[in-house]
């Protein structure tokens, strides 16, 4: 129940990570997903990132890239356009107030108990 529970709240906050994750510079898939494990947050298949990807491509909040490699596959790199910076300031500040409300919360109840 613990790891369906935290696929749920990675699900509701992924576009943001992955928004984070960019502010640095630009990546591609494979980068991201292996950042986000390496913060701790398990591993990120292709069939939930990419969909994200596109959908942040959708709405302008990043640019995508195809470049070709000299071996192996090409990669498609993604980079913040300056609506992604935005609505990463927007939306991590929402999500901060949203992470203390629910922390106020969950405190009241542990004083509860």
């Amino acid at each position: 129940m613990a790891t369906d529970r935290r696929a749920s709240w990675l699900k509701g906050v992924l576009d943001l990570l992955v928004l984070s994750c960019l502010t640095e510079g630009e990546s591609y898939g494979y980068e991201l997903a292996k950042r986000l494990d390496e913060a701790g947050l398990g591993q990120i298949k292709g069939g939930t990132l990419y969909p994200v990807l596109n959908r942040l491509e959708e709405a302008g909040l990043v640019e995508a890239e195809f470049r070709a490699a000299e071996r192996g596959p090409g990669r498609r790199y993604y980079r913040l356009t300056p609506d992604g910076r935005r609505a990463l300031r927007e939306q991590g500040a929402a999500w901060r107030e949203f992470h203390r409300t629910v922390g106020h919360v969950l405190d009241q109840g542990d004083r509860d108990t």
